[in-house]
């Protein structure tokens, strides 16, 4: 098992290390470029169409809003909340700049794959239209390499259905039991049984009801947590010019021990800024893009607008809400119990008990309802994955499992489990940035004639 993991680990290295998160920078970048900037010039745009029911009488399974929350749902968890104060912690403030850079070139990414994920969809034999990076690579690469599309189809897939397992599932469930465990007293077997019984009762009903439930859901907790944030910001409004200046100032110059905080050199703000960012919003691992497939739409260009919105909203949005929370308040240079610095949830729950009593329950809440809700998006993710490989006949066998691991996983922790699904969940994006690539020119293609024909009506 050592030698395993110690495989595991140099595997990992290279799945998010600066090799491959550099890569994906560059992905971002040329999408960027070669849409000449539109993610950033659409954003309002984009909002509109979240509520314009007009492009949503195409075919699909779950309205165009329902599909973004379900892709959220996925995304807004523990790395909007662990994730961000573990960038502070080792890269310092100037990490959060690095997050925004790779968060504003990885929206034209998530748009590529969600315009892909719609032109290339399937309808499987139960009538459900069925997509993402496994069909894109079969049907769009395949086209003009169909030995290279089988291929790297196939590796996306088995990459996506064993690794929700653990990013998806263990981690969220047992992240989730640990915090309740220690701010409520609450068991880890009685959170396994419950949370188990909703996954179970939810996930059964497919896209539809995951949907609908992380429609309402979702963004009733997002605005919960922004207003709790918000909330300290106002209260430490004075120190949110000096924050600020912390981000830029130590973005390009390293920044200093200061109490708990043991410093940090520019290296480690980007490493851990852009590795953070690329795990709290998955731009250029492809997973959003299987929800987005199964869009209620008429045009793969407006569903891949509205899919942007993701990255928008969970890094620059949602991300730095905790951001400012953590550096206003001051939490970020405390010290803890063993001398050293705060990291993770414990940074962050630091960071809204010391401006607001119980401050420390509204993160446990959160982070609690936000792992549920990925729990909820990564089963549909992992059987789309599923699905893939075998059949949806089989697709009663996958949730059964998944119900089972949310049972098992919140009481146990196992470490290779964690390890093992890290690295998949990184290699997703091998196959993925490789079809994004070799499809960019019919994204570019189909977004001008798009906008061309808004423009000239």
């Amino acid at each position: 098992m050592d030698r395993l993991n110690a495989i595991i680990d140099s595997v990992n290295a290279f799945a998010w290390g600066p090799p491959m998160l550099g890569i994906l920078g560059v992905t971002g970048l040329l999408l960027t470029l070669g849409l000449v900037f539109m993610p950033w010039r659409k954003v309002g745009y984009g909002f509109r169409l979240l509520f314009d029911k007009s492009g949503a009488a195409g075919e699909g399974e779950v309205k165009p809003f329902n599909a973004l929350m379900t892709a959220l749902s996925a995304t807004v968890g523990t790395g909007n909340i662990a994730g961000v104060a573990t960038a502070i912690a080792l890269g310092g403030p100037g990490a959060i700049f690095y997050m925004w850079l790779i968060a504003l070139f990885g929206m034209a990414t998530k748009y590529a794959e969600a315009v892909c994920a719609v032109t290339y969809r399937e309808v499987d034999r139960n009538g459900h239209h069925v997509g993402g990076p496994m069909y894109y690579l079969r049907n769009g690469v395949g086209e003009f390499a169909p030995e290279l599309g089988k291929w790297l189809g196939l590796a996306f897939a088995v990459f996506g259905a064993v690794a929700a397992f653990g990013i998806g599932n263990a981690v969220q469930v047992n992240s989730m039991a640990t915090a309740l465990v220690d701010s409520f007293g609450v068991p880890t077997w009685v959170t396994g049984v419950v949370v188990a019984a909703l996954v179970a009762v939810v996930v059964i009903g497919g896209i539809q009801r995951i949907g609908e439930v992380a429609g309402k859901l979702v963004p009733a907790m997002i605005v919960l947590y922004i207003g709790a944030a918000l909330l300290i910001i106002i209260i430490n409004i004075t120190s949110v010019p000096a924050a600020i200046a912390l981000i830029f100032t130590h973005a390009f110059t390293p920044a200093a021990a200061a109490g708990g905080f043991a410093g940090a050199a520019v290296a480690a703000a980007v490493r851990f800024g852009v590795a953070r960012g690329v795990f709290s919003n998955e731009s250029g691992l492809g997973s959003a893009a299987i929800a987005h497939a199964a869009a209620q739409t008429n045009s793969p260009v407006r569903q891949g607008v509205i899919a942007m919105l993701g990255t928008f909203i969970d890094t620059i949005v949602v991300c730095t809400m905790t951001a400012l929370v953590i550096l206003t308040s001051g939490a970020w240079t405390l010290t803890g119990a063993d001398g050293g610095g705060l990291t993770g949830v414990v940074l962050t729950s630091a960071g809204f008990e010391s401006t607001v009593t119980g401050g420390r329950y509204i993160v446990t809440v959160a982070l609690a309802v936000f792992a549920f809700t990925t729990i909820l998006g990564w089963s549909y993710y992992g059987e789309r994955c599923w699905q893939f490989l075998f059949s949806e006949n089989s697709l009663m066998i996958y949730r059964g499992l998944w119900v089972l691991a949310a049972l098992t996983f919140a009481n146990v922790k196992v470490a290779f489990v964690w390890n093992l699904s890290d690295t998949l969940n990184g290699l997703m994006a091998v196959p993925n940035l490789i079809g994004l690539l070799l499809l960019a020119p019919m994204v570019f293609k189909v977004t001008r004639e798009y906008f061309d024909k808004a423009e000239n009506r």
